[in-house]
């Protein structure tokens, strides 16, 4: 039953029998066969069919939530007794938002010390889409914003907070200041995020506290694109401190700090609330709690 319930989180994700099944490395048939089955197995319709995936019914909505957990139990089972023959081995997969990407090798460089036998995959992610990958199984952990937005039924671990920072290069307006508020720099040319991220929502959040409200010239969902539009000296940008540290200052670069009123933001890792974990999310946790105990980065 596994394999099926599998199959039926797919369709559920994908909506869309075709992409499900391609998703799965199945036939389209096959899928549709195994989701007849299973619902002969529990005497409901789950699926609601026409001539395509028209969503599910309100008893597959109340099997999909049984099958994150069945599905979720059997992979930590599975993973667990793998660990048990041949220690810890696998491959974790972390979603990120932009602005934390910097700081991944502060957690996957000593795991991977520690644990040489385990590999990764990161994506950048808005912090929406981190809590529907974890919810789904796409993902084993995620980095993303813990304040403001709800995260759901996840453990967390806080691991910094972003502090806002105006960044710009030197000769242009405002580079020459100890600090700025976000009314003055609401008045520059800027390059943000795009507004389904949740740094650009802060950013709204916090200009419409000062009464104005921003008006980009120039969006992008990376912060490398916004980062070399800084440096051409037509465009300043907002990004935390952090951020902004990783691409490597240099003399021709200002971070200024934004106040009135200053702002901060905690960031950490979430994982789907279940026990046991899996041995690679619990060492991963344990990796993530130790740094998160280490004062030189906060």
């Amino acid at each position: 039953m596994i394999d099926k319930l599998e199959l039926f989180m797919a369709l559920a994700r994908e909506r869309h029998f075709g992409r499900a099944a391609e998703q799965c490395g199945v036939t389209q048939p096959t899928l549709s066969a195994a989701i007849r089955q299973l619902e002969d197995q529990l005497g409901v319709m789950l699926v609601q069919r026409g001539s395509r995936f028209q969503g599910l019914t309100p008893e597959g909505q109340r099997v999909l939530e049984w099958s994150r957990r069945i599905v979720g139990d059997a992979r930590s089972m599975r993973e667990e007794m793998r660990a048990v023959r041949r220690g810890l081995a696998g491959h974790i997969r972390l979603g990120v938002i932009p602005t934390a990407l910097s700081m991944v090798p502060r957690i996957t460089a000593p795991f991977r010390e520690k644990h040489p036998d385990v590999t990764f995959s990161i994506g950048s992610n808005t912090s929406l889409q981190v809590l529907g990958h974890l919810e789904n199984f796409e993902i084993d952990a995620g980095i993303t914003y813990l304040d403001d937005e709800p995260l759901g039924r996840v453990t967390s671990v806080p691991l910094y907070s972003e502090h806002y920072h105006l960044v710009t290069v030197a000769g242009s307006p405002l580079a020459d200041r100890e600090s700025v508020t976000w009314s003055e720099v609401a008045e520059l040319s800027l390059c943000l995020l795009t507004a389904d991220m949740q740094n650009r929502r802060i950013i709204n959040h916090h200009m419409a506290q000062a009464g104005v409200s921003p008006e980009p010239t120039l969006e992008s969902n990376s912060m490398i694109v916004l980062f070399s539009h800084i440096r051409t000296g037509r465009w300043a940008s907002v990004m935390p401190r952090r951020m902004a540290d990783a691409f490597g200052t240099s003399d021709d670069i200002r971070t200024i700090p934004i106040d009135d009123p200053t702002a901060t933001h905690r960031v950490g890792m979430v994982v789907t609330h279940r026990e046991p974990y899996t041995p690679l999310v619990t060492a991963l946790l344990l990796e993530v709690r130790r740094l998160a105990e280490d004062q030189a980065f906060q």
